[in-house]
C-alpha cells in the first residue's frame, strides 16, 4: 500500500501562567507583543510579521531561515484568517505554512484562556493536515511548546 499523501493529527498543548486571562490575552492580540515570543528567533531571520486582530482578519508571516537549520536559505511562511475571536476567552485560526512557496500544511488552532485560581490555563487544540515535505506532528507539538515557553518567559 502506498504511502499516505496527507497525514491528520490533533494534539494539545496546555499551560499554566500566573498572569490574568487578560494579560495572556494582550500577548496574542497585541501583533507587537506577539512577534517577541512567536516571529522572533535564532534559527531564522524574520522577513515579515503583519497582523489583523478581527474575526475575518489575517495573520502572515514569513521566515528566512539560518545556516544553522536543516533548510539554509529556504523562506517558511504562514498565512492565517481569524475565524472566532471571543475577548480573553478564545481565539480561532486557520492558516496554512508553506516552504520555498510549497504549502505542506493546513491547520486550526483554537486556543483557550480559562482563568483559574494560578492566573491562566492556556489551552491549545491544535488539529492539522500534513502534506508531502511538511515539519510533521511530532515537529509541530514540539514547536508550539517552545513558542508556550518563550510566552511564559515574555510574560
Amino acid at each position: 500500500m502506498p504511502e499516505p499523501n496527507v497525514v491528520h493529527n490533533t494534539f494539545t498543548v496546555e499551560r499554566l501562567l500566573p498572569q490574568t486571562p487578560e494579560r495572556v490575552f494582550a500577548a496574542f492580540a497585541d501583533p507587537a507583543k506577539k512577534r517577541k515570543w512567536f516571529a522572533e528567533g535564532h534559527s531564522h531571520e524574520v522577513l515579515q510579521f503583519e497582523g489583523d486582530f478581527r474575526v475575518g482578519g489575517t495573520e502572515l508571516t514569513r521566515y528566512r531561515m539560518s545556516d544553522k537549520t536543516p533548510f539554509p536559505g529556504v523562506e517558511l511562511a504562514t498565512e492565517g484568517t481569524y475565524l472566532d475571536i471571543v475577548p480573553n476567552q478564545r481565539i480561532v485560526q486557520a492558516s496554512f505554512m508553506s516552504i520555498g512557496g510549497r504549502t505542506i500544511s493546513t491547520s486550526m488552532a483554537t486556543i483557550e484562556f480559562v482563568r483559574n485560581d494560578i492566573g491562566t490555563e492556556l489551552v491549545l487544540t491544535h488539529q492539522a493536515a500534513f502534506f508531502e515535505g511538511s515539519d510533521g506532528p511530532k515537529m509541530r507539538e514540539d514547536g508550539w511548546r517552545k513558542l508556550f515557553d518563550k510566552l511564559a518567559s515574555t510574560m
